[in-house]
């Protein structure tokens, strides 16, 4: 049982290191997008014009009843969109020290170690006890296996 409790203090702290570490990098991200044209695979194009293709593809959806082409053409209109937003925004850091950006990388890599640790430890303590019992034959981890145990040997 002290072995879940320290797991879950674990997972708890790793879980807050992470949230904090990422909070403290969002203070620190400046985003912008810029408004009007954009260039997209070395051609430029302005935020109207990537609507055509969405309006085509609706058109031509409701003017053949919704045929295999026109919801594939549609959707991909909606991909075009989403590619042209996230290509005109940009991310930059502001200026921080070098104090905060090891701080802000050591509760974001730890918290997240810990999170990783806790959740992908239960897997080897499972094998771990399952190598026991093929090894010993009869590996009992509890009181209530070992009272079971004594239980079937009286029968």
């Amino acid at each position: 049982m002290k072995e879940a409790k320290n797991e879950l203090m674990q997972f708890v702290a790793g879980v807050i290191m992470l949230v904090v570490g990422l909070y403290i990098l969002s203070q620190k991200v400046m985003v912008s997008s810029s408004y009007g044209f954009f260039s997209l695979w070395g051609g430029r194009f302005s935020s109207g014009l990537i609507m055509v293709p969405l309006i085509i593809g609706i058109v031509w959806m409701f003017a053949t009843g919704g045929s295999f082409v026109s919801k594939v053409f549609t959707v991909l209109s909606v991909i075009l969109i989403i590619a042209s937003i996230v290509a005109s925004t940009r991310i930059w850091l502001v200026s921080i020290t070098m104090y905060e950006w090891v701080l802000i990388l050591v509760l974001i890599f730890g918290g997240a170690g810990l999170v990783a640790k806790v959740l992908f430890a239960n897997n080897k303590s499972e094998k771990s006890k399952k190598d026991k019992t093929e090894q010993t034959g009869s590996y009992t981890s509890s009181i209530e296996d070992e009272l079971d145990q004594i239980k079937k040997n009286m029968k």
